[in-house]
C-alpha cells in the first residue's frame, strides 16, 4: 500500500507545497517549527482542505482538485495522532479507545484487544488527567489503532517531553506501531527521532518539500543547507568552486573535496565533530585562533576564527572530547583540518 501526495495550500500568507510518496517503510517529514508539517498532515487526513493537488492511497483517489474529489476524514481511513494526544478529557481510557473503533459491531472486542496490546488494562477506568505521559500516549495510540487505519500520521507526538521521558515515549510508540502494515508519516523537528524510527526522510523547509532520501543520506549527503541544519550540522560558509576544491571567501580557506562538485554550489557545511586538530602541511589544514571555549556535558565546544578571515565571518565550531581538549598545549592558536569526505556540498 502506498500513499501519494502532491498538494498546495495558501493560508494567511503562508504557502505550502508538499510532494512525496510513502510506502511500508516509515517516512519522516522533517522540518523546524512553522515549516508546515501540521498543515500538511491535516490536509492529508482531510481535516483541512488543500487549495490544489491530489492525494491517493494505493491507487484510490482521496482528494483531487481538478476532478472535484474530496473524501471525508472518516472515509479516508487515515489515523491521525496530533500533538499532546488530544484525548477526550471527560472520558475514561476505555471510552476514549471505544470512540475510535471503526467497526461499531465489535466495539467491546476491539477495545479489549487494544487495551491489552497497549498495556492499558490497569488504567482503563481512569481519565486522562490521572494518567502519566506514557499512559496518555499509549491511550492515544490505542484509540488510533482501534480505527483500523490504512495510514498513520504522527504530528510530533513527543512534543513537550524531554530527556529520558521523551525517549521512553518514543520507544513506547515505536513498539506499539511495530506491526502496522501501512504507510507511516512521522512529522518531527528532531533528526535523531527521524533517524531512529524512519527509513526515509523528506525535509520540509518554509512550506516546500525537498527530495525524499534515506535517513542515512541525510547525514552523509544532505544536499541543501536546510537539510544539513536539520541533520545537526553547525558550520556553514559561502563557497566558490575551484576544480576539485572549494574556496571559502569569508574564511580565506581553500579545501579539497572528495566528491564531484554539483553544478549549483552555493554553500558548504562542516559538522563540528569533523573539525579536527591537525598539523601544518596536512590535507586541508589551516591555522585558527580560539575565540571562545564552551564546556558542554560530554564535550568541549571550541569556537574558532580562521587566521585571515573577514571580520564578519562566522566562527567555526569544533567539538572535542574533554580529555582531548585538556591535552592541547596551546589553547589560543591551533591548526585544524577537515577531511575532504567530510565537506558537505550544498545548493
Amino acid at each position: 500500500m502506498g500513499l501519494s501526495v502532491s498538494i498546495g495550500r495558501e493560508a494567511g500568507g503562508f504557502r505550502l507545497h508538499v510532494e512525496f510518496e510513502a510506502g511500508k517503510a516509515p517516512l519522516a517529514l522533517l522540518g523546524v517549527s512553522g515549516s508546515g508539517k501540521t498543515m500538511a498532515l491535516r490536509c492529508i487526513a482531510g481535516l483541512d482542505r488543500p487549495s490544489r493537488g491530489r492525494i491517493a492511497l494505493d491507487g484510490e483517489v482521496l482528494y483531487d482538485s481538478e476532478r472535484g474529489v474530496s473524501l471525508s476524514p472518516q472515509a479516508r481511513r487515515i489515523g491521525f495522532l496530533p500533538r499532546h494526544s488530544a484525548l477526550f478529557p471527560d472520558m475514561t481510557v476505555r471510552q476514549n479507545v471505544a470512540a475510535g473503533v471503526w467497526d461499531r459491531r465489535n466495539v467491546e472486542r476491539v477495545v479489549e484487544e487494544k487495551l491489552y496490546h497497549c498495556h492499558l488494562e490497569s488504567v482503563s477506568e481512569k481519565r486522562p488527567r490521572d494518567l502519566t505521559p506514557p499512559q496518555r500516549l499509549r491511550t492515544a495510540a490505542a484509540r488510533l489503532l482501534a480505527s483500523d487505519p490504512y495510514v498513520i500520521l504522527l504530528d510530533a507526538p513527543l512534543s513537550g517531553a524531554e530527556g529520558a521521558e521523551q525517549f521512553e515515549l518514543e520507544m513506547d510508540l515505536s513498539d506499539l506501531l511495530w506491526n502496522f502494515d501501512g504507510p507511516i508519516v512521522w512529522a518531527t523537528a528532531d533528526q535523531s527521532v527521524a533517524y531512529r524510527n524512519c527509513r526515509y526522510v523528506c525535509v520540509l523547509d518554509q512550506g516546500q518539500t525537498q527530495e525524499k532520501i534515506t535517513t542515512s543520506s541525510l547525514v552523509a549527503f544532505p544536499g541543501t543547507e536546510a537539510a544539513a541544519r536539520l541533520s545537526g550540522c553547525g558550520n556553514f560558509a559561502d563557497a566558490i568552486p575551484r576544480e576539485s576544491a572549494v574556496y571559502l571567501p569569508q574564511w580565506g580557506v581553500t579545501l579539497r573535496c572528495a566528491y564531484p562538485l554539483p553544478p549549483f554550489l552555493w554553500r558548504v557545511g562542516i559538522r563540528a565533530r569533523n573539525v579536527r586538530l591537525s598539523n601544518p602541511g596536512m590535507v586541508n589544514a589551516f591555522a585558527v585562533e580560539v575565540d571562545r571555549i564552551v564546556e558542554d556535558v560530554s564535550a568541549t565546544i571550541v569556537l574558532l576564527r580562521p587566521v585571515g578571515a573577514a571580520d564578519d565571518a562566522p566562527l567555526l565550531r569544533m567539538e572535542l572530547d574533554k580529555t582531548d581538549w585538556q591535552a592541547v598545549p596551546d589553547k589560543k592558536r591551533l591548526t585544524v583540518s577537515v577531511s575532504p569526505q567530510d565537506i558537505l556540498l550544498l545548493k
